[in-house]
């Protein structure tokens, strides 16, 4: 069993704040000593990526790093090992330039850290960007991982967010543009040539935000068709691709914020809203393996013959392919609706205790958000952990709201046929 989001969080203050403050004179001291007999790198040549926990942030960092690789820089990234498989989406990082860390158990999780530091230091690392909000467990690695150049966000003038001096370039952290120009302005510290206070003191426009498309195996794209037909069969579904279209209703949401989920009745009544509507087209129920009971429960609930429970079928490799061969998604704000974002797939996403303006999809999106005054109440600010235990910014969001939406994503997917 995986160690509880609840348990990582406590370890990372209990733990991470006095480790942050007796390592930091420790790094200064090597920092010295170092400075005394080598020169710091000119610019970035072997530069890691860090982020532990968030498969989504996986896709939303990769027009950064492909920022990061066309200025020469050879790509590493550390992350945990139960979300290694979000970065083989695009395969902007090669396989055999991926850390991982095992987050099972406190025991695989000190072996596996201890691992990395060793295997940072002889493959060479000279720069590390810190792409988590103020983690300390992750300034800690970035910290003493060997590199001269280590990037990350800082805060200034706050309280409650310090994690020692681990930080040779210190980036502000802007809560009012999306999370990939904030990115964006890593890569310019990491790589500029003078020091300024705060990072980043550039422009980023939007059109440098551009996404790679997952690039689809014939073969897979084939596997993953019959296998909707095959269930479609069995269900006395009828479906021919090309001939009805395909709705993908995602229902779940992380443990990692459980308050992001919209509710699986809400989910049951947007299937017989969407099955009245279209009546021809087929309906997917998707999600994990784990995930297939939760699923269930709400194709029960909706009793909608051409809804079919898709939680299993797919590998997460295979994700890219359902997507080409789907017409629009619904979703909770979680991982598909970054992963669909590397194909053409029109997504519907629904937000409450965080905002698309930081963490909307980059893909072919609409964000539903009911703005209420508390939301989004989850942020770098408080580590994404709210007191909320009644989320009524996603009650509010209506089906009506929804199957609006979802018709505007049909249409435009049809002319775009």
């Amino acid at each position: 069993m995986s160690i509880s989001v609840n348990t990582m969080r406590a370890i990372d203050h209990w733990v991470g704040v006095p480790l942050c403050a007796l390592m930091s004179p420790v790094v200064a001291l090597i920092d010295f000593v170092k400075g005394i007999f080598t020169a710091s790198p000119k610019a970035p040549k072997k530069l890691l990526f860090i982020e532990l926990s968030e498969m989504g942030s996986a896709i939303l960092v990769d027009p950064a790093m492909r920022n990061a690789q066309a200025r020469g820089a050879e790509l590493f990234f550390l992350i945990f090992k139960s979300n290694q498989a979000s970065l083989t989406l695009l395969n902007t990082v090669k396989p055999e330039n991926i850390f991982t860390i095992d987050a099972s158990s406190l025991r695989t999780l000190l072996v596996d850290t201890i691992a990395f530091l060793i295997k940072a230091r002889m493959r060479g690392i000279d720069t590390v960007i810190d792409l988590e909000l103020f983690s300390r467990f992750t300034a800690l690695l970035t910290g003493l991982c060997g590199a001269r150049r280590r990037v990350g966000y800082h805060i200034f003038h706050g309280e409650g967010l310090w994690r020692g001096t681990m930080l040779t370039r210190k980036v502000h952290y802007n809560p009012h543009i999306h999370i990939t120009k904030n990115f964006f302005s890593l890569i310019h510290a990491a790589f500029a040539t003078e020091i300024e206070i705060p990072f980043s003191k550039i422009q980023i426009r939007d059109d440098e935000i551009q996404l790679a498309q997952a690039v689809i195996d014939p073969a897979v794209r084939n596997a993953v068709l019959e296998r909707i037909e095959s269930l479609a069969r069995n269900a006395d579904v009828p479906y021919r691709h090309g001939q009805q279209r395909l709705i993908l209703i995602n229902p779940n949401a992380s443990d990692l914020l459980p308050q992001r989920r919209w509710s699986q009745q809400r989910f049951s009544e947007l299937i017989r809203a969407a099955h009245a509507r279209w009546p021809a087209d087929l309906i997917l129920i998707t999600g994990s393996p784990a995930e297939f009971d939760y699923v269930e429960k709400v194709r029960r609930v909706a009793e909608v013959k051409a809804a079919i429970n898709f939680a299993g079928q797919v590998k997460f490799g295979e994700l890219p392919a359902l997507y080409t061969l789907s017409d629009v998604m619904v979703t909770n704000d979680s991982g598909p609706g970054h992963f669909s974002a590397v194909t053409p797939l029109r997504t519907v996403v629904l937000f409450g205790p965080e905002t698309p303006a930081l963490y909307g999809s980059i893909g072919n999106s609409i964000a539903i958000t009911a703005n209420l005054a508390c939301s989004p109440c989850v942020s770098a600010a408080n580590h994404r952990k709210t007191p909320c235990q009644n989320n009524v910014c996603m009650q509010a969001i209506t089906v009506a709201d929804v199957l609006a939406k979802v018709e505007v994503q049909l249409d435009a997917a049809d002319r775009a046929r």
